[in-house]
């Protein structure tokens, strides 16, 4: 990724819009971002960042307003940057969400988020999308990495490193899990931890199901359960307790269970062999008591029908006369049901008789009173068919009504229209006038207010002008103040300088001298050579030793430094001081607080002028609104009065027509539904009339047939009349009783033939009678022997049959136990490796510990091969597997670090290193971890770096070995940043990129 132009607009410190060319930083390969503190120099790095992500790096992303409070309300905040990612040239565009004044009313109204990203394609820019949530899953996938790993990689905030080289193994994890994506492996140790559980539950539970069933056969067989062999069932675990282990002489329960099986199945042999004994002297007891009593019952039966034939016998004459009643009553019941009918049918001709002198009496006022029935059925047919006529009548009755009651609505129609009429004709005489006048009122506010864009520039500009004239004043008296300064400044490093330079020449010339007392005869001169020493030069002034040099060179430096910084100082004031004059120019900060109350006494006129507009306008509006809605009103009205008296007339000669109609039908009746309801009366009494003549002859008719077939039936019977046969007739309930006696008497005959005539029964009564007493109680002892017998048979039977259950449930469980134990060996084994909690994990170190390990081990590797650069050789980071002190996480360890110092051949904490090496260190273990985040991720290719920060605590060698290794960084082609306010900094690099900060807020130039 390179990066190519940044446009900020009202972001962060920067109030207006500042362009950033990384083009031409980059060109130079190493540059620099410098300013005063808090100018805005890592707010550059924030924009880069929020441009690609949404976000800000670190702390500051929890802060909500990225937006300048220097720039104008209404200028919206944006971040515009162009960069190449993996060969695809893209702009994005974001802007954070702000809080913009309301365009109507007082207040504010909230913007929402916005990105739009676009890609460079054929000469012209294609958007790709704008919506946050796509635009940052496609830059994350372009560059490979996250926003966290890209503020590690890229940015490179050394601050954060330094707390990153002192930290515990804890704290360390942390970040590095941020960077590294672990939580596959952590979730590799959490679902093996589950699977140890689930494998530990699974095992535990067959083994107390296995000690459950013996305990439920030792209760079934009275036997002790084998507590050497059998440990207590023990319930499962619960979560976060230690797994049961399975048990340990399980396999031993199903032999114990089989061999208490076996002995009760002896038992059971004995029980059933005694039970078939005592049940076959029950069955001989059981037969002889049955055969007794069969015996006794023949004899018993026998006796019985003899004496119920001997009654019989006896009332032979009895059973003969109910058989005579009875045959009488059966012939005559044949023909009462005719007489009953005959004695109907005349009751039913009498009625029909008086009904047709009824009827006829009513019809003789219509008609003769011995009309036919002919005549009635006629005048009957003729007044339904004038009904008829007079139906058809009833619509335009029913019409006429409706009429009627239309004309009535329409009256009342009328009499609200015409007032209505009235009031709109009034008003539209008044209206019109007012809303032309309101126009006129309104036209001279607008133009009152068209001058106020004009007065709110005209209080920007003063009040600015007022604010740089009192700065020009103060930094005025400050200028004068660095001016005496720098003059102070300048003599003393004058005077400085010549002492220096009298003592160096002083030295010089008595440097002879200073030889000649070091000479020794015999030995060779250090100038010459010669062994001979003829003439040595003696002074007797006073010669400058070296270290009065060093102190002379000393003092000047520090003459010379604060000189420059003098000097930088008056140059800034002065500068600032010329800026503040072309903006304030020489008027007096009195002249320009009256400009300033005149301005805005102006805009605040303005600003009445512009509400007032606006409530004109909306009083118009209303106006005109009100002038549409009476000219429609009137429109309707006069349609609505045109229509009503258009139908009022039509309904009337409809009403006319109708009543002449109705006249003519009614006749001398006083209405039409009078006449119908009169003629529907007078046809059904004619109608009556004739239906009760009809039935008056058919009553007769129905009388004669009945009293034919009367007699027809009595004489076929046997009797002379009906009247005789009905006399001779007896209800049912009579019948009864002599029916019921005369069945007894022929069943009773037909038993006691059948019992006689039983060659049984006959053989019995010759037999003795039983002992039947005797007999029952030999029964009774034979049921009692057999019944002990066959329930101490039962319960063997139950018994095995109840451990054969068991025995079989047990040997199942026991199967069941046996792999589950397995599994959860294999899982403890490696849940235990995994977590670090096993010894046979030497290290004591987690999964995704170890991963973290390995990578910390990686990033190391790379650190060192900067850091012994930086450092001379003398300094090596060390990544250790023990566990700290303070690292209170179990499993946890592999990530120390220890610093090896080459003078002395010992490691040491990181904590014990000065500013400056703390500094060189964390930088190598930031550029580290930028290369070994940057392939884990599978990231592109970081073409622009930036290091934030630190470099006041190098001294001038270690600055110009930290420098080496950052130019080495350009190979390839990459730019690198450094964000610094080292002045020392600004002589090295001479590509920058200067902030500058403000009253109005931070601007930004390059300077190459």
């Amino acid at each position: 990724m390179r990066l190519h132009r940044l446009e900020l607009t009202a972001f962060g410190p920067f109030s207006a819009t500042e362009e950033i060319d990384f083009d031409a930083l980059s060109d130079a390969g190493l540059f620099l971002i410098q300013g005063r503190t808090g100018a805005g120099k890592t707010s550059v790095l924030d924009a880069v960042c929020f441009a690609l992500y949404g976000q800000v790096p670190g702390a500051r992303n929890a802060v909500k307003g990225l937006r300048s409070d220097h720039a104008p309300p209404t200028l919206a905040p944006r971040v515009v940057l162009e960069t190449t990612v993996r060969g695809r040239r893209l702009r994005i565009t974001r802007s954070p969400a702000w809080e913009r004044p309301k365009l109507r009313g007082s207040g504010t109204t909230v913007e929402h988020a916005k990105v739009v990203l676009e890609e460079h394609e054929r000469g012209e820019w294609v958007g790709l999308t704008t919506r946050l949530d796509e635009a940052g899953d496609l830059v994350s996938r372009l560059l490979g990495m996250n926003a966290t790993q890209f503020c590690q990689v890229a940015l490179l905030p050394q601050g954060e490193f330094a707390g990153f080289l002192r930290a515990g193994a804890d704290e360390r994890r942390k970040v590095l899990e941020r960077l590294f994506a672990t939580e596959v492996f952590t979730q590799v140790e959490k679902w093996l931890a589950e699977r140890r559980a689930a494998t530990g539950r699974a095992a535990a539970e067959p083994a107390a199901a296995a000690a459950s069933l013996a305990d439920r056969i030792a209760e079934a067989t009275g036997a002790a359960p084998p507590r050497g062999d059998r440990p207590a069932a023990v319930p499962p675990p619960r979560r976060g307790d230690p797994v049961v282990e399975p048990f340990a002489e399980v396999e031993a329960l199903p032999a114990w269970a089989a061999e208490l099986a076996g002995a009760h199945e002896d038992v059971r042999a004995a029980a059933e062999e005694l039970r078939a004994k005592f049940a076959e002297r029950l069955r001989d007891a059981r037969r002889a008591l049955e055969d007794a009593r069969a015996l006794a019952d023949r004899q018993r039966r026998h006796a019985a029908a003899m004496a119920r034939r001997a009654v019989l016998t006896e009332r032979a004459a009895e059973r003969s006369r109910l058989a005579s009643l009875l045959d009488t009553a059966a012939r005559a019941d044949r023909v009462v049901p005719l007489v009953a009918a005959v004695a109907e049918r005349h009751d039913r001709a009498r009625q029909a008789r008086r009904w047709a002198g009824e009827t006829r009496l009513r019809a003789g006022e219509l008609l003769p009173p011995n009309a036919s029935e002919d005549v009635l059925a006629k005048a009957a047919r003729a007044r339904r068919d004038e009904i008829a006529a007079l139906e058809g009548a009833r619509a335009a009755a029913a019409r006429l009504r409706a009429i009627e009651d239309e004309r009535d609505r329409l009256a009342a129609e009328l009499r609200r229209l015409e007032p209505e009429e009235a009031r709109i004709a009034a008003t539209l005489a008044e209206l019109p006038g007012a809303v032309e006048a309101r126009r006129a009122e309104l036209d001279e506010a607008r133009l009152a207010a068209a001058g106020r864009p004009g007065a709110e520039a005209a209080v920007g500009d003063v009040r600015r002008r007022l604010d740089a004239a009192h700065r020009r004043d103060q930094v005025t008296v400050l200028l004068a103040g660095a001016e005496e300064a720098h003059r102070a400044s300048v003599d003393a490093a004058q005077q400085a300088r010549d002492r220096l330079q009298d003592l160096r020449q002083a030295r010089l010339d008595g440097m002879a001298a200073v030889l000649a007392e070091d000479l020794v005869d015999g030995e060779p001169c250090r100038v010459c050579g010669s062994t001979e020493h003829p003439a040595p030069v003696t002074s007797l002034a006073l010669i400058p030793t070296e270290d009065q040099v060093d102190a002379a060179q000393a003092e000047y430096d520090r003459a010379q430094a604060e000189r420059e910084r003098a000097a930088g100082e008056v140059e800034a004031r002065r500068t600032e001081r010329d800026g503040l004059l072309e903006a304030a120019g020489e008027a007096d900060v009195e002249a320009l607080a009256a400009e300033l109350a005149e301005a805005e006494r102006a805009l605040a006129e303005a600003d009445a002028r512009a509400s007032e507009a606006e409530r004109l306008e909306a009083a118009l509006h209303r106006d005109e609104l009100e002038l549409d809605r009476v000219v429609t009103a009137r429109d309707e009205n006069g349609r609505a009065l045109t229509e009503n008296r258009t139908r009022d007339a039509a309904l009337a000669a409809d009403r006319d027509r109708l009543r002449a109609e109705l006249d003519e039908a009614r006749g001398a009746d006083p209405t039409l539904e009078a006449r119908i309801a009169r003629l529907g009366r007078e046809a059904a009494v004619l109608d009556e009339a004739v239906e009760a003549l009809r039935a008056a002859d058919r009553a007769e008719e129905e009388l004669a047939a009945a009293r034919a077939r009367a007699r027809a039936a009595a004489e076929a019977e046997g009797f002379r009349t009906p009247e005789e046969a009905a006399d001779a007739a007896m209800p049912d309930e009579d019948q009864a009783g002599p029916r019921d006696k005369l069945r007894w008497f022929d069943g009773e005959e037909a038993a006691v033939r059948e019992l006689l005539a039983d060659p049984a029964l006959a053989a019995a009564a010759a037999e003795p009678a039983p002992d039947l007493d005797g007999l029952r109680a030999a029964l009774a002892g034979a049921e009692e022997l057999h019944a002990n017998a066959a329930a101490a048979a039962d319960r063997a039977r139950h018994r095995c049959e109840r451990l054969a259950d068991l025995c079989a449930r047990l040997a199942d469980a026991v199967r069941a136990w046996r792999p589950a134990a397995e599994r959860h060996e294999v899982a403890e084994r490696l849940a235990g490796l995994a977590s670090g909690k096993s010894a046979a994990n030497r290290h004591a170190m987690s999964l995704s510990a170890y991963v973290l390990a390995a990578r910390l081990e990686q990033v190391v590797a790379a650190a060192n091969e900067r850091l012994d650069r930086m450092s001379a050789g003398r300094y090596a980071l060390v990544h250790t597997t023990d566990k700290a002190a303070g690292d209170r996480t179990k499993g946890a360890g592999g990530l120390g670090l220890r610093v090896a110092d080459a003078w002395t051949g010992l490691e040491r904490d990181p904590v014990t290193l000065s500013g400056g090496e703390s500094f060189i260190t964390s930088l190598s273990l930031a550029l580290g971890l930028a290369d070994v985040v940057t392939a884990e991720a599978g990231g592109t290719e970081i073409g622009t770096l930036f290091v934030d920060e630190g470099f006041g605590t190098l001294d001038e060698e270690t600055l110009d070995e930290v420098m080496d290794v950052l130019d080495g960084l350009r190979d390839g082609g990459r730019a690198v940043g450094i964000v610094s306010h080292v002045a020392e900094l600004r002589a090295r690099i001479p590509a920058q990129l200067r902030v500058t900060k403000d009253r109005a807020g931070s601007t930004a130039a390059i300077v190459v």
